[in-house]
């Protein structure tokens, strides 16, 4: 059976312990030759390469792992390029929730302004990233994570028009799919799901049973009314993503016809959302305070033990578990549907072509193939043109180093919708994004 080389691009990421134990879990459906972490943090990156060299030792010795930071060693000779960068750390992320929200708007890792500012800093992190990893590994498929997605896939479109092996992709809708079969008490791969929208932007029209063909959607909607909507780890969950699911069921009292992806709350509610978010304390926060403690505290006592003991867990994690079934579509061509971000094309059949739009798509060896959703109605059409346009906005004033355009994509956001409110928060975000940002003039 053939064998695969992967690097992950972050390695220091809190995500990436999920990422090692997934790859052992796996192996004999995804066989690994070569694994390589990628971080330019050495400080993050080295607790998180020591704890897989124990993992590994212990329950996948064959497996050549190393962790660096030089781009040559980890991208040479890859297959598969995992990117889950965070362009300025969780530091950055907390200013851009902060700052919008101590103004009164939406402070949000990938929607509104804080969406924006996150944006502009991963359109300079990413872009320069790809071109190293092209250097090295011309053929690799590079699958694409990182946040925010929307704003990402549309800068890469631009930069890379000709390269077919980038994939951007969200693990969001799939966790609402999950999310469902725990209401349902059935498998998630029993689910075939027809969606439309943009990243982090979107609705499930239909749920089919794939024994069946059924359409679950009207169950799932009376369940959602009379019990409410879970995360399916949401024992696992932090109280932030727990409201967040929570809000599905407000969402559809209102709009009852398609099943929301959870991130629409911010997009439908701005000023609901903004009076009840702590400026002071945000999801950034809570990551620092929770998952960031929990995995450094595990890393720290597998080092300090010099085994794994009883932490590895049988459990899936849902998020690399994805990433992996992804790869395993392209390097299998296995022609499996996933929902990815994609250039639209006439999927939605009254949107731009060249939106980069986030729908099923059937994926194999030579990428992926859009499934058409036809026309969308007026309320969504209007909602999802208007964040189109933000999205290419922002990403004009990263290729033109445009104030004027960086301006616009803050005024027409749902998120601020006012010109001046969007100077003032703009310029804050400047000055805190120094050297980080493209020159905005």
């Amino acid at each position: 059976m053939k064998t695969f080389n992967v690097c992950i691009v972050g390695g220091g990421s809190t995500y990436t312990l999920g990422f090692l134990k997934s790859f052992v879990r796996l192996k004999e459906e995804f066989p690994l030759k070569r694994l390589v972490l990628f971080d330019i943090d050495k400080e993050r990156q080295e607790p998180i390469g020591k704890y897989g060299e124990i993992l590994f030792g212990e329950r996948f010795p064959e497996l050549d792992f190393v962790y660096t930071q030089d781009a040559k060693e980890a991208y040479e000779g890859m297959d598969f390029v995992f990117m889950q960068m965070r362009a300025g750390g969780l530091q950055m992320r907390a200013k851009d929730e902060h700052i919008p929200l101590g103004m009164g708007m939406i402070g949000q890792e990938t929607c509104g302004a804080g969406g924006m500012s996150y944006g502009l800093r991963s359109c300079v992190d990413m872009i320069k990233s790809i071109h190293e990893i092209r250097t090295y590994a011309p053929d690799a498929w590079i699958l694409n994570y990182s946040n925010p997605a929307a704003i990402v896939a549309e800068a890469l479109r631009r930069e890379f028009p000709d390269d077919k092996r980038i994939l951007n992709i969200c693990d969001q809708p799939e966790n609402v799919v999950r999310s469902c079969s725990r209401l349902l008490g059935c498998n998630w791969e029993d689910l075939d799901p027809v969606y439309f929208g943009l990243n982090h932007f979107g609705w499930f029209t239909h749920m089919y049973d794939v024994h069946t063909g059924e359409d679950l959607l009207p169950k799932i909607r009376e369940m959602i009314k009379e019990r409410g909507f879970l995360p399916q780890d949401a024992e696992q969950r932090d109280q932030s993503w727990l409201d967040t699911y929570g809000m599905v069921q407000t969402i559809m009292a209102d709009f009852p016809d398609y099943l929301p992806n959870t991130y629409d709350q911010y997009y439908l509610y701005p000023e609901y959302k903004a009076s009840h978010l702590n400026p002071d304390f945000t999801r950034a926060d809570e990551v620092m305070a929770g998952r960031e403690k929990r995995v450094f505290t595990e890393c720290a006592e597998v080092i300090k033990e010099g085994k794994l003991g009883d932490r590895f867990h049988a459990i899936s994690d849902a998020h690399a578990e994805m990433m992996i079934k992804v790869a395993e579509a392209i390097a299998y061509n296995r022609n499996d549907r996933h929902i990815l971000i994609v250039e639209n094309n006439g999927a939605i059949a009254n949107m731009q072509d060249d939106a980069m739009v986030e729908v099923v798509c059937e994926l194999g060896i030579n990428g992926p193939r859009p499934m058409r959703v036809g026309r969308i109605p007026q309320f969504y059409l209007g909602l999802l043109v208007n964040q189109v346009s933000c999205e290419k906005l922002i990403v004009d004033a990263y290729f033109e180093n445009s104030y004027q355009k960086a301006l616009e994509a803050f005024t027409l956001s749902r998120l601020v919708n006012d010109a001046k409110k969007a100077r003032k928060l703009l310029d804050a975000l400047i000055e805190a994004n120094k050297g980080m940002w493209p020159e905005l003039r």
